[in-house]
């Protein structure tokens, strides 16, 4: 049976943060973080670890409050000159069971108003993983535009993230992919309506997107040697 996770007032409740971003209301407001956000998508976490397992057994959905799939809402602000306290999104990334000893691509989903899509990839690597991943286009171009130019993939999803303002070294700026080799980010991101993330469909879609990704994050995990 199809199962509503998230509702409107998981929205009502991240508006009203944004509007209220302090220690005092959240903590007058708890219960409602916990019913419409923390709840839902620990449960959400908890029933995709079966689908998850069937797209590839190296990829974890935890549900587990400290260092689990569910982003804590606490901003950091050590570095930041916003100090305010809270992030008015909510974040759920299923991870490569490698991810805390390499950097491996993910699956992401983010809820904020106005604002939800999914994502798959590898954010912002290492120097030295970037390079790899590099290497990997220039010497499987028809992989790389099989992983990222199929209809399949780009019905659902689009090339997002930031890039090098000239060629990277070792590689030429006539290469015919100069512009995916300067990517500094190798993720792509298919937009969600709230209707849609509301819906009692929602894990369906959100499954079958995931799937759509899997050339992609295949891809990314060969380039930086971690099993998919």
């Amino acid at each position: 049976m199809a199962t509503r996770y998230f509702t409107a007032g998981t929205f009502d409740f991240l508006r009203d943060l944004a509007a209220n971003n302090s220690r005092a209301w959240f903590n007058d407001n708890k219960a409602r973080y916990e019913a419409s956000i923390k709840e839902p998508a620990l449960d959400f976490i908890e029933d995709f670890a079966t689908p998850l397992e069937k797209i590839s057994r190296h990829f974890v959905a935890d549900p587990s409050l400290q260092g689990g799939s569910l982003f804590r809402i606490h901003r950091d602000t050590r570095f930041s000159k916003d100090k305010t306290p809270y992030k008015t999104n909510t974040g759920l990334h299923f991870r490569h069971f490698m991810a805390k000893d390499a950097h491996a691509p993910g699956f992401y989903l983010h809820l904020e108003p106005g604002e939800c899509f999914m994502g798959v990839g590898l954010w912002r690597p290492e120097t030295s993983v970037a390079y790899a991943i590099r290497r990997h286009i220039d010497e499987h171009p028809a992989d790389w535009k099989k992983a990222t130019r199929s209809k399949r993939f780009t019905d659902v999803y689009s090339l997002q993230g930031d890039s090098l303002t000239r060629p990277p070294k070792g590689f030429d700026e006539e290469h015919p992919l100069i512009e995916d080799l300067k990517r500094k980010d190798f993720i792509a991101s298919a937009r969600l309506s709230q209707k849609t993330v509301t819906s009692a469909d929602f894990a369906t879609v959100f499954e079958e997107n995931c799937k759509r990704g899997v050339p992609l994050m295949k891809f990314l995990c060969d380039a930086v040697g971690v099993p998919f």
